[in-house]
């Protein structure tokens, strides 16, 4: 897992799209939150997870990019340490003292953007259903799979990061503990592999757009959303100072709420109950 603040994914979506309508509302969504937050500066990645329940990441970004080009918002691109992608602050041209609000979020970014911990919060992720999806009757079959079955994967490098098996009913399981969401190009060729190696998609995500879960429901598979970024063990108080002050979706929690993974054992059984019938 990268490093995520404002990597260009959702730009490069953005840019490929033809204008969407939504981003007439969006806009006019950003400009009352910056009335009311006049005197505070947010980044880019921050601000498409802040409006993702309304608007998809590529909508706000287009949003944002022409408010910026309208005057009604200064972008600035503000250095990350290490040399990795600036961080792509926003404020009111009116905001004039930000530059210490900004060196503050840089310095709160990077606490949690390291490689280091940005690969801990993967492997979280995964450790997490790992124990989740046996309490439901879900049995660990393979990790980092590219060959089931004598089906092999070739036209590409990647894996699944896991196989799971219940009823009879075999997954191709890929976890996402990200803020932003998986690239569309990975989505639709893990999905690809799945049914080459005869494998149901199940995709567990932090979040993802209607329009990626409709790909995975085409394909017979599920979407299986947690919202909540779950930050490895130990990390209890830097979780909480990222909620506080940033307003993000991270925990630190014990195990993954029942709830979530019910929600999937639920959708199982209707599939084994239909293929029964």
């Amino acid at each position: 897992m990268e490093w995520e603040p404002d990597l260009p994914d959702e730009e490069e979506v953005a840019a490929e799209r033809a204008r969407d309508p939504m981003v007439d509302p969006a806009k006019d969504a950003l400009r009352g939150f910056f009335r009311e937050n006049q005197t505070n500066v947010f980044y880019q990645k921050q601000l498409e997870v802040l409006f993702e329940n309304t608007y998809f990441h590529w909508i706000t970004v287009r949003a944002l990019y022409e408010l910026a080009e309208e005057g009604r918002l200064i972008r600035e691109p503000v250095p990350m340490p290490g040399g990795a992608y600036p961080l792509r602050i926003y404020r009111v041209p009116t905001h004039r003292n930000w530059r210490r609000q900004a060196q503050r979020l840089v310095t709160r970014v990077s606490h949690y953007s390291t490689s280091d911990f940005a690969r801990a919060v993967g492997r979280q992720g995964e450790v997490m259903f790992d124990a989740a999806l046996p309490r439901f009757g879900f049995v660990p079959k393979a990790r980092d799979v590219r060959e089931w079955q004598g089906r092999r994967w070739e036209r590409s490098e990647h894996n699944l990061d896991r196989v799971f098996e219940a009823d009879g009913r075999v997954y191709g399981v890929e976890i996402k503990n990200t803020l932003k969401y998986i690239p569309k190009s990975e989505l639709s060729l893990k999905i690809a592999m799945c049914r080459e190696l005869g494998l149901v998609p199940l995709f567990i995500m932090r979040f993802a757009p209607k329009v990626y879960n409709f790909e995975l429901v085409t394909a017979g598979g599920f979407s299986l959303l947690f919202k909540d970024q779950m930050y490895p063990f130990g990390n209890e108080r830097l979780a909480e100072e990222v909620r506080d002050e940033l307003k993000l979706p991270v925990h630190c929690p014990a195990s993954v709420p029942e709830g979530v993974v019910q929600r999937f054992a639920t959708w199982h059984q209707r599939q084994i109950g239909g293929a029964r019938r």
